[in-house]
């Protein structure tokens, strides 16, 4: 599957399902929307996807501290928009 769309599904899910909170979902999809200019980090992208896919609002809380939480999406999505902002 095409990782953009992936992103696309797996944030609207998460959104729906594990309480993704707006402003991580408003980047996702932002990303999501401009395969054109994201296309050379399409393997972040499918790796972002994974992630959202694993998001949890309480992940890394746990007794065995799996999933994603915010500061982990927050951090990824940082990797990739600073590739693209105006240094």
């Amino acid at each position: 599957m095409d990782p953009f769309v992936a992103l696309c599904r797996a944030t609207a899910r998460a959104q729906e399902e594990n309480d993704l909170p707006d402003f991580l979902a408003e980047q996702l999809f932002l990303i999501a929307a401009r395969p054109e200019d994201f296309r050379e980090e399409a393997d972040a992208i499918a790796d972002l996807a994974c992630q959202v896919e694993q998001y949890d609002t309480y992940g890394q809380t746990g007794y065995l501290g799996m999933g994603v939480n915010n500061v982990i999406l927050e951090g990824a999505i940082k990797r990739i928009l600073g590739k693209h902002s105006p240094s």
